[in-house]
């Protein structure tokens, strides 16, 4: 295993050559996680024995062998569902959609992975199960909200991995570790068996070592779902093009708060890219307050207010104080908002006419466990800027890791295009990796 990435492209070249048996790769998994220690990335996870298990009835489908992890706010036959709370957890009878289609392909579930509680949150340390550290140390956040995912995929734990994505749950961790995050268009994916966060906004998302391998792991999991009343229908496909080049746009503005080395990286980045012009960054910031500020907290009030209600004190206080905050707004607010919101979708529609992507920084800054208790809310809304508008917008995203500040913090920049645009953010992705590298 030392010498194979514990990719999933790169673990199918192995079994093909007879290098590895999914059996070997069950014991280095366990080893690696064993190797971490109490790193706060799982939650619960299935015992040697029942993996093993699962290796021998696998079905031989392209992701065959493949292990992976879960964010534990998506549901797996035989493993508790908590989202981060001891006292919501409960025993799903059956898969999420997303899941089922992973194992029929012939994925191993290795276990489900921390996340800020319910899914609210950026940063990764708002759970009872631990505060997960990046993978560059340090005491650098993991980001979040689906941390543990993130941070088993870079760890080299798994191969890939699932989150979820409302405001940058996908996108952040990825940042802030090093490796790809995929979120992919609102519906795409179906969030049947997703414990909902803002349910007209979730997106399964996928983390993945490289453009390639999370364009393999959502050929599976794009799936028109019956049973998800957000599903829709596929188009297209996720396939990278090596020879496709992407029309971007760069930011006209940017606040890095202050951090200059993260703004000469991702400046660094630009310079490099094939531009062909600016967007506007302030309708998409307005469209993100939306999120967070404005009405579609009283989204995330609709999906918890019975638990909230009955156990008000099982909830973390920096939970309970954001979702609470959708009591404040009214009918009025909510149609409001949408009238505003389908103004500033139409007008980021026509970026569409003269570029494939749009090219921003992942997180304009990072910050530590310690800086993060400081302020817990003002922080995180910092590292939603430039993520948390996707969904509302009715955009594709993908973040890939894109070097180092001259301090040695992690960068990380996300293409952004209109919905099911995912080949070609992928194909965009690939070059931008491949330019960083050399």
């Amino acid at each position: 295993m030392a010498t194979v990435p514990l990719g999933v492209r790169s673990l199918g070249a192995a079994y093909r050559s007879g290098a590895l048996t999914p059996h070997d790769v069950v014991d280095a998994v366990l080893a690696r996680i064993a190797e971490r220690g109490d790193d706060a990335v799982w939650i619960s996870r299935f015992t040697r024995a029942e993996l093993h298990e699962q290796v021998a009835t696998l079905p031989a489908g392209p992701l065959h062998g493949i292990p992976f992890a879960v964010k534990d706010n998506i549901d797996v036959a035989g493993l508790p569902t908590t989202a981060a709370c001891p006292a919501f957890a409960r025993s799903p009878a059956v898969d999420a959609t997303a899941v089922r289609l992973l194992r029929e392909a012939g994925a191993i579930v290795v276990g489900k992975t921390n996340l800020d509680q319910f899914a609210t949150g950026l940063n990764g340390t708002r759970s009872p199960y631990g505060a997960c550290e990046s993978v560059f140390g340090g005491d650098l956040i993991s980001g979040g909200s689906s941390s543990g995912s993130a941070v088993a995929v870079a760890a080299g734990e798994v191969a890939f991995s699932l989150g979820t994505d409302t405001a940058g749950s996908g996108r952040v961790p990825a940042a802030l570790n090093g490796i790809v995050g995929l979120k992919p268009t609102r519906g795409l994916v179906s969030t049947a068996g997703v414990l909902p966060a803002c349910r007209s906004l979730d997106c399964v998302s996928v983390f993945a070592h490289d453009p390639s391998d999370a364009a393999d792991v959502l050929s599976i999991v794009a799936h028109p779902d019956p049973s998800d009343a957000w599903s829709r229908p596929v188009r297209g496909n996720a396939r990278p093009d090596p020879l496709f080049r992407a029309r971007l746009l760069l930011p006209d503005e940017l606040d890095f708060e202050g951090d200059t080395a993260m703004a000469a990286a991702f400046d660094a980045v630009a310079a490099r890219a094939d531009a062909v012009g600016t967007a506007p960054v302030a309708p998409l910031r307005e469209a993100g307050d939306l999120l967070y500020t404005g009405p579609w907290v009283a989204e995330r009030l609709a999906g918890l207010e019975a638990f909230l209600t009955e156990h008000p004190d099982d909830v973390l206080p920096v939970i309970r104080a954001v979702v609470e905050q959708g009591a404040g707004f009214t009918a009025v607010d909510a149609f409001r908002g949408r009238h505003r919101l389908q103004e500033l979708r139409a007008g980021t529609a026509r970026l569409w006419d003269r570029a494939d992507a749009l090219l921003l920084p992942t997180v304009p800054t990072t910050f530590t466990r310690a800086q993060i208790a400081e302020q817990p809310v003002a922080r995180n809304l910092v590292l939603g800027r430039y993520t948390q508008f996707a969904n509302l917008l009715d955009l594709a995203a993908v973040a890939v890791p894109a070097g180092f500040t001259a301090d040695g913090r992690p960068v990380g920049v996300t293409l952004l295009g209109p919905a099911f645009s995912e080949d070609r953010l992928l194909s965009a992705a690939h070059q931008l990796i491949t330019r960083e590298a050399a």
